[in-house]
């Protein structure tokens, strides 16, 4: 068993470095550029179809864009935006930040090229409901209905060690912060999470509604109060992130130095990990949304990355960096805990607590989602009927996560996430000729756009 170990943590190693940065990062940017670099040329325009309508309410039975793009946000916004970040910064230096715009910018491609395709190929389920994603798109859109259901199966199983981790981040916050019992907390997660998946997609999104804004608003005002006392600070963060993202940084306090190239490697990946670009899932959540154009629902993929990116990590960032948290001696033990640390010398005790509970508010609404991305890729494979026994073998994965069972099958997590994203990275190159379409007929026809402007 050691020796599979071994093997296994050798080629997620090499397939995690360059290969899927590469993938990724540059993929990314070349979708982009094939699609004009429409996220830069109609930015304002977006932001007012996104944030300006995102209390636009649906029709009664219906998924509203932003509800959509709400559940989409739940999976994506997690611990990584709070602990992943500080762990970029202490390897990458605070130029690992820039790059992390700089992926986010061009995640903005990938994202919104899947969302678009999972939009157009979606189809109608035996309860009526309109269910999409890569699975679809590869089946019909790329004729290649193998590449689709090894990408569900994939996906399908990959989600049971996902969300074990997911659990036991639960159950070991909760164990630290309260002393509550491991098991104890799996029950709990399990019943919170039931109650909500069990009514599908539209009672996911009614949650999500709800939860997300509350769970990212809480803790962003709660971090940029710190910030904003720091004010002054702010120029010499942005002169840190911008000065050692293109030269070697050296020691500082707890900080050990680091050089460009770990730079890049952190923050291009902490950019990826973060707003799931390419990675296939945002679409099956925005399938389900009630739209007049499919370019219109991929709007709401770049308001993903713009609130779990640009705007939860950085503020993470600048609560680290302009406290200089980073420096103190020690920092590097322990990099997940800075953000705690910080709030914690801010706040007192209650600013660890806040923390916590963010922590836990964030992993909850990701595995309800996760679940739900389970369940579409069971209902390809196999039908309606298979997809809720995999609702409950996922459900009852989340006690046995929480409890720290399965540890070994943790170590697959993410060969096998590799094994999704390369697919559909290779599905969205070949198909996005015909989103390049779909976006010219947005932006050029009487019916969208320029009606929208005023110039119909």
């Amino acid at each position: 068993m050691e020796a599979i170990i071994n093997f296994v943590n050798w080629i997620t190693g090499i397939v995690w470095g360059w290969p899927m940065l590469i993938t990724l990062g540059l993929g990314g940017f070349v979708l982009s550029a094939r699609l004009g670099f429409f996220q830069i040329r109609y930015f304002p325009y977006i932001i007012k179809q996104t944030f300006g309508k995102m209390f636009t309410k649906a029709e009664k039975g219906e998924v509203s864009p932003f509800q959509a793009a709400t559940a989409a946000l739940a999976s994506t916004v997690g611990a990584s935006n709070i602990i992943g970040v500080p762990a970029a910064i202490m390897f990458g230096g605070p130029g690992a930040i820039f790059w992390m715009w700089v992926m986010a910018l061009m995640g903005m491609g990938s994202k919104f090229v899947e969302i678009v395709l999972g939009f157009k190929y979606r189809e109608k389920n035996e309860e009526g409901e309109y269910v999409g994603g890569p699975m679809y798109y590869m089946k019909k859109g790329l004729k290649m209905p193998w590449l689709g259901s090894f990408f569900a199966l994939m996906l399908m199983l990959e989600l049971i060690p996902s969300i074990m981790v997911q659990a036991n981040s639960v159950s070991a916050s909760a164990q630290e912060a309260f002393g509550l019992n491991p098991i104890i907390t799996g029950v709990v997660t399990l019943i919170l999470v039931g109650l909500v998946v069990v009514g599908g997609i539209k009672r996911i999104a009614s949650t999500t509604e709800k939860l997300v804004p509350f769970m990212a608003g809480a803790y962003f005002l709660a971090a940029m109060i710190i910030v904003i006392v720091n004010i002054a600070e702010v120029p010499r963060v942005f002169g840190l992130i911008f000065g050692s993202a293109f030269t070697p940084m050296s020691a500082v306090g707890g900080f050990a130095g680091s050089v460009v190239a770990a730079s890049i490697r952190w923050g291009v990946a902490r950019g990826v990990y973060s707003n799931e670009a390419g990675m296939g899932t945002a679409p099956m959540a925005h399938s389900a949304a009630t739209n007049d154009h499919a370019v219109r629902q991929g709007f709401w993929g770049l308001f993903e990355i713009i609130v779990d990116t640009l705007v939860i990590c950085t503020t993470t960032a600048f609560v680290v960096l302009s406290t200089d948290i980073w420096t103190q001696p020690g920092a590097m033990d322990n990099p997940s805990g800075l953000p705690a640390a910080a709030f914690n010398n801010f706040y007192g005790p209650i600013g660890g607590t806040l923390v916590t509970v963010a922590l836990l508010m964030f992993v909850v609404s990701t595995i309800i989602v996760v679940i739900f991305y389970g369940e579409k890729q069971a209902e390809f494979l196999f039908g309606l009927k298979f997809s809720r026994v995999m609702r409950y073998v996922y459900l009852a994965s989340i006690v046995i996560g929480a409890a720290g069972g399965a540890q070994t099958l943790w170590i697959f997590l993410d060969i096998m996430l590799a094994m999704i994203i390369f697919p559909n990275m290779f599905a969205l190159f070949m198909l996005h000729g015909e989103v390049k379409d779909l976006t010219k007929e947005f932006f050029t026809s009487k019916e969208y756009y320029l009606k929208d402007i005023g110039k119909a």
